[in-house]
């Protein structure tokens, strides 16, 4: 069983974040893994209020979360193309479930992806059902809020065969964009994969939310972002000619773009 993976890429200052709440990741039932990255669990109990901000990946996420003032609640959270923030006060907790770029597709066959995309909706507006972060947050047994997880999505698992198929495809390929640095042109991809761009851009309408232009950037400035958050001499000359940028003003731009500040403000 591979173990969920241990990088915070995304996760703005995450030294800062995780000496403040109790984060892990989970992994989900079997039949649920080639969809779901992982499960992500986050419990707090703070003295003071705490703004923690992520660069979303590309994924959708369902969020069951509970706050001091107010019970329980589930959302789906599509793709968010912009800086997220989230204030954390008193105490709460938050058990999300993280899908891979294309695989929420196969529990809402009916709804192309970009539905979600930079929303944040009732869980009734994906599933038709009632809420049931009850069950999953209300355990203080981390096994239970797993089991919980699974439970709700094993029945929602329910795309037929081409729908299976094509989110294979897309998880497929969205993951190559990520792992693979040589991939610089989407055109130059689409050909490799022996797609035509306007075929590419509709599969990942449909199943990812987002252009695959979108997610090569996107991907590019989590690298960036980790390499700026563990090394404070980064080269940025020499990192954006390895992450396939024109140079280093377009780098330092599209991080700037995403967080709101220029690299050394976000070093520091």
């Amino acid at each position: 069983m591979a173990a969920p993976r241990r990088d915070t890429r995304g996760i703005v200052d995450a030294p800062g974040l995780f000496t403040r709440v109790q984060f892990r990741r989970r992994t989900p039932a079997v039949p649920l893994r080639p969809y779901v990255e992982h499960y992500w669990l986050i419990d707090w109990d703070l003295s003071e209020p705490y703004a923690t901000h992520v660069v979303p990946h590309p994924c959708v996420n369902l969020v069951f979360q509970r706050y001091a003032d107010r019970p329980g609640f589930g959302e789906v959270a599509g793709v968010g193309r912009d800086l997220f923030a989230q204030k954390l006060a008193g105490r709460g907790r938050v058990c999300g479930v993280q899908f891979r770029p294309g695989g929420f597709r196969p529990f809402t066959p009916e709804r192309p992806a970009t539905d979600w995309t930079d929303r944040r909706l009732p869980l009734a507006t994906a599933f038709g059902t009632g809420d049931a972060a009850a069950a999953v947050v209300e355990p203080d047994d981390e096994d239970a809020r797993v089991a919980a997880l699974d439970a709700f999505l094993l029945p929602h698992l329910r795309g037929g065969p081409r729908v299976l198929a094509q989110a294979g495809l897309a998880m497929g390929l969205a993951d190559r964009i990520r792992t693979d640095r040589t991939i610089r042109r989407v055109a130059d991809f689409a050909r490799a994969e022996g797609l035509s761009v306007r075929a590419l851009q509709r599969l990942f309408a449909g199943y990812v939310g987002v252009s695959p232009k979108w997610v090569l950037l996107r991907y590019r400035v989590h690298e960036a972002l980790e390499r700026a958050a563990s090394d404070a001499d980064v080269d940025w000359a020499a990192l954006a000619a390895e992450l396939g940028y024109s140079d280093q003003a377009h780098l330092i731009r599209e991080v700037t773009d995403t967080v709101g500040v220029p690299p050394t403000t976000y070093i520091r």
